[in-house]
C-alpha cells in the first residue's frame, strides 16, 4: 500500500480549519478556585488577596486558605497572589474552561522586610524554589504548548542553555557536560528512575516520554548546586510536582495524537479527597502503514497512571501515586538494514512505581513530607547485529528498589529556617543474560559471556539545611549531606553552602558551591568481580549568576559554572574510551575508578513570561566539556556542543488562537573516525583508538513551528494543534552507521520534517 506523503497529509489538515468555529457561543464562563499557603511552613494565609490581571475579577481567601472566582470568561489568564509580608506570586497561563473549575494552589514566601527600595516587582518568577542559581520553573500548560515538545516533559528542555543537543529521537539529558545517568526525578517526594518509555537500562535516557503532562501542576529543574536534600546524582535534577483530581465535579478527557491516544478521568472522593485516572496507548504500527514518515520502525507502548488523594484531617493528607508502562519493539532483519539500525530483534520491556507519600502540617511554623515506594523494571530483549545475525544479547534483567524519603521544613523564627530528613533504599536486581562474542569499539576480540545471578545494594542517607536571613537583601543556606552505600561500606560527605544578594528591586546576585556523590549503576559494577570495590564517583560544583528584571514578566539572567568530577569507571582495555559516554553494553572488563571530568560554561537567557499575548525564551552557552581516560590525555566529552543558541516563543491573539516557534542551534559533537580496513575485516564499526573525539558532525539546527486552536462549548472544551518538526527538513547527523552490504561508513540522520498533529477534548 502506498503511503500518504507528509505534505499531501498537512494540507488535508489545513483543509479541515475552515471548520474551526462550528458550534461555538459567544460567551462561554468557567471558575477558577485554590488554596494559598506560607511555602515554609504550609499553614493557611486566610485573607490573601487573589486577582485576575487585566480584569476585574479577584477574591480573598478564607480561614483555610481557600478562593473561589465564579463566572470568569474562557481563555487564558495570569493570577496575582498578595498577601502582607509576603513576596507577590504571579502565576500565567490559568486556563479557564466552559462550566468547569481550574485549580490553581500557591504558595507564598516571607518577606522579612517589605520596603518599596528592595520589594520584587514580579512574582512570575517564583517557581525555580530557593536555588539562587542553577534553577528554572515550568507549568503545565508551558510543556504543553511548546513546539518540538510534543508534550513530552523532558524535551521542552531542550532550549536551556545548558541542555546539550544529544539526538531529536532521545530525551536523554545531558547537562553542563554530565551524563543521563547523573540525572534525579522525582514526583510528588516519590524518586522515579526513568520518566521515559524504552527506557535505558541503567540511565535516564529514552524516546519518549511517560509522565501524563496533564496531570502536572508545575516542575522545577535544577542544573547543578542543589540543595543537601537531592543526593546520590551528579548533575541534575527535575522535581515534579502531580495536580489534585477536581474535589467539586467529575471531568474527563480524550486524547488523540500522532503517535497515539488515550483517556483520563478524574473527581471527588467522598468530601474529603479526590482522584485521578489516565491510560494511553500508541498506533505508529498503523500510522507508518499509512503515512510516509522517514521510518518502518513500528515500536507500541502504552501507559497507566493516577493519583488518590485522601484528606485525613485539615492538617494531615494521603497520597497514592501510581505509574506503569509498557514498551514493544521487534525490528526484523530487512527494517534494520531500511532504517540503518545497527542491531534488529526483540525488546519487551515494562517498568512500574507505586508510592504512598504522608504530608504533615505539624504546626503553623513546619510541615514534612514522608514516602514509601516500590519501582520494578523488566528488560526482556534478543538483540542480533544487523549485518552479521550475530545473537549479541540475550537481557532478561529484572532491577526492584523500594525507597524511604522524608524531608521535613521548619521555620525556627523570622529569617531562620531549617531542611532535614532522610532517605534509604534497598537494591535487589536479578540477571540472565548472555553476551555474544564480538569485537569491541577498538577492535578487541570479546569472547562470549553470560552473567547470571542477583545483586544487593543498601544506601541511606541524612541531610540538613540552614537557611539564615542576618540582614533583609542576603539570604545564606548552608547544608551537608552524608550518604553510606552498602557495596563499599563507606560513608559519603557532601557540604552544600549557596548565597543570595538582592541589590536592588530588580538586580540579585547568586552563588552555590557543593560537593556531590553517585554510586555506580548495580549493571555495571555486576559485569566483573573487581567492579564491586569501586567508590562511588565524585563531583565538584562552583556556580556564580546574577538575575536583572527587565520588565516584571521579563528577566535576564547570566550563569557561570565550573564542575570537576572523578572516579569515573574505565576499561584499560581501551584507554582512551569513557565508558559512562560511550555505554557498556559489550563491557566485561575489571573497571578501574580512575576516570575524571572538567566542565566549565558561561550562560545567559531572556525569560519573558506570558503576561498579555506574547511569551518566549532565547539562550546562548559557550561551554567546554572534556574527559581524561586511561591514557591520561584530556578529550572533548561526547555531549560536548561547545556553543549552544536557542530561541523559543509564541503569540497569543486572541483567547483561541495561539503560534509558537523554536529554533535550536548546537556546534557539532565529537565523534571518533572509524578504522575502515578493520572495520570492513569485523563487519561492524571498529574505532581508530589514535583519533578518540578528535571530529566533529555537522552543526545541529532546527526549527519547530506550532499553531493551538481552542474550541469552547457549553460544557465541554476541544483543543486541535499542529506542530512541524525541523520545517526546513535540515539533515542533522544522529550517529555514524557500518553498511555492511556496501561495506562503507554512513551516517545516520536525526528526525526530517515531521508533521505532529494532536485534539484534546475535555468534558
Amino acid at each position: 500500500m502506498k503511503g500518504i506523503s507528509v505534505p499531501e497529509w498537512t494540507f488535508w489538515l489545513f483543509l479541515y480549519l475552515p471548520l474551526s468555529g462550528f458550534g461555538q457561543t459567544a460567551l462561554r464562563v468557567g471558575t477558577i478556585e485554590g488554596r494559598v499557603v506560607d511555602a515554609g511552613t504550609g499553614a493557611p494565609l486566610p485573607g490573601a488577596n487573589v486577582s485576575v490581571e487585566h480584569t476585574l475579577l479577584g477574591a480573598a481567601a478564607d480561614r483555610d486558605g481557600t478562593f473561589r472566582i465564579p463566572r470568569v470568561p474562557v481563555g487564558g489568564y495570569s493570577l496575582r497572589f498578595t498577601y502582607i509580608g509576603y513576596a507577590a506570586v504571579v502565576k500565567t497561563d490559568v486556563i479557564v474552561r466552559s462550566n468547569r473549575t481550574t485549580g490553581v494552589p500557591v504558595a507564598l514566601k516571607m518577606q522579612a522586610v517589605e520596603t518599596e527600595a528592595v520589594r520584587v516587582t514580579a512574582g512570575y518568577f517564583s517557581d525555580a524554589g530557593d536555588q539562587p542559581v542553577g534553577g528554572i520553573g515550568f507549568s503545565r500548560e508551558e510543556i504543553r504548548r511548546a513546539p518540538g515538545a510534543g508534550g513530552d516533559v523532558s524535551r521542552i528542555l531542550f532550549s536551556l542553555p545548558g541542555v546539550s543537543k544529544v539526538n531529536d529521537q532521545s530525551n536523554a539529558l545531558c547537562v553542563r557536560g554530565g551524563n543521563p545517568v547523573e540525572n534525579a526525578f522525582f514526583i510528588d517526594n516519590i524518586g522515579i528512575p526513568n520518566i521515559n518509555h524504552f527506557p535505558d537500562q541503567a540511565t535516564s535516557g529514552g524516546p519518549i516520554g511517560l509522565v501524563n503532562v496533564d496531570f502536572i501542576e508545575d516542575v522545577t529543574f535544577l542544573a547543578g548546586g542543589f540543595p543537601a536534600q537531592y543526593g546520590d546524582r551528579l548533575s541534575a535534577v527535575m522535581d515534579i510536582t502531580f495536580r489534585e483530581g477536581n474535589r467539586k465535579e467529575f471531568d474527563g478527557r480524550i486524547d488523540l495524537n500522532f503517535a497515539g491516544f488515550g483517556g483520563a478521568a478524574e473527581g471527588p472522593l467522598g468530601s474529603t479527597g479526590s482522584w485521578m485516572l489516565s491510560a494511553r496507548r500508541s498506533y505508529l504500527d498503523l500510522v507508518i502503514r499509512t503515512i510516509d514518515i522517514g521510518t518502518s520502525v513500528a515500536p507500541r507502548y502504552g501507559d497507566v497512571q493516577g493519583k488518590l488523594v485522601l484528606d485525613l484531617n485539615p492538617r494531615h493528607k494521603l497520597t497514592l501515586l501510581g505509574i506503569y508502562g509498557d514498551d514493544h519493539n521487534a525490528p526484523d532483519q530487512r527494517t534494520a538494514r531500511e532504517n540503518q539500525m545497527t542491531h534488529f530483534g526483540r525488546q519487551d520491556d515494562a517498568q512500574a512505581t507505586l508510592g504512598l507519600n504522608w504530608r504533615a502540617l505539624w504546626s503553623r511554623n513546619g510541615y514534612s513530607n514522608t514516602s514509601l515506594s516500590f519501582t520494578g523494571q523488566r528488560f526482556d530483549q534478543d538483540w542480533f547485529e544487523t549485518g552479521t545475525a550475530l545473537h549479541a544479547i540475550r537481557n532478561r534483567s529484572h532491577e526492584r528498589v523500594l525507597r524511604f524519603r522524608n524531608v521535613s521544613h521548619f521555620r525556627l523564627r523570622p529569617g531562620h529556617a531549617v531542611t532535614f530528613g532522610v532517605e534509604a533504599g534497598m537494591h535487589r536486581d536479578t540477571y540472565d543474560n548472555r553476551f555474544g562474542a564480538v569485537t569491541d569499539a577498538t577492535g578487541n576480540a570479546v569472547p562470549e559471556r553470560s552473567l547470571r545471578g542477583t545483586e544487593h545494594a543498601v544506601s541511606a542517607g541524612g541531610f540538613v539545611s540552614h537557611e539564615i536571613r542576618p540582614v533583609h537583601r542576603l539570604t545564606a543556606t548552608t547544608g551537608l549531606r552524608a550518604d553510606r552505600y552498602s557495596r563499599t561500606g563507606r560513608i559519603a560527605w557532601s557540604p552544600r553552602a549557596s548565597l543570595s544578594f538582592q541589590i536592588s528591586k530588580r538586580l540579585s546576585l547568586g552563588c552555590s558551591a557543593g560537593l556531590y556523590h553517585q554510586s555506580l549503576p548495580l549493571l555495571l559494577l555486576s559485569r566483573h568481580p573487581e567492579n564491586r570495590r569501586l567508590r562511588e564517583m565524585r563531583s565538584t560544583h562552583l556556580l556564580f549568576g546574577f538575575e536583572y528584571l527587565l520588565q516584571p514578566e521579563t528577566r535576564l539572567t547570566i550563569e557561570a559554572y565550573h564542575k570537576a568530577s572523578a572516579r569515573y569507571p574505565l576499561d584499560p582495555g581501551q584507554p582512551g574510551i569513557f565508558i559512562l559516554d560511550e555505554g557498556y553494553t559489550f563491557s566485561q572488563a575489571a573497571f578501574t575508578g580512575d576516570g575524571n571530568a572538567r566542565a566549565d560554561g558561561v550562560e545567559i537567557m531572556v525569560q519573558k513570561k506570558l503576561a498579555r499575548r506574547f511569551y518566549g525564551l532565547a539562550s546562548a552557552s559557550l561551554s567546554r566539556s572534556e574527559y581524561r581516560a586511561s591514557d591520561g590525555l584530556w578529550r572533548p566529552r561526547k555531549y560536548d556542543n561547545r556553543v549552544i543558541l536557542g530561541i523559543e516563543g509564541g503569540y497569543k491573539p486572541d483567547r483561541n488562537w495561539e503560534f509558537s516557534l523554536r529554533w535550536i542551534y548546537a556546534g557539532g559533537a565529537p565523534y571518533t573516525p572509524l578504522n575502515l580496513e578493520s572495520s570492513r575485516q569485523n563487519r561492524r564499526i571498529v574505532l581508530d583508538e589514535t583519533r578518540i573525539n578528535a571530529s566533529r558532525f555537522p552543526d545541529y539546527h532546527a526549527m519547530n513551528i506550532r499553531f493551538d486552536r481552542r474550541f469552547h462549548f457549553a460544557r465541554s472544551n476541544l483543543i486541535f494543534y499542529l506542530s512541524v518538526w525541523n520545517v526546513y527538513n535540515r539533515k542533522n547527523v544522529a550517529m555514524m552507521y557500518w553498511n555492511d552490504a556496501e561495506q562503507r561508513q554512513e551516517f545516520i540522520y536525526q528526525w526530517p520534517a515531521l508533521p505532529v498533529f494532536g485534539l484534546e477534548f475535555v468534558f
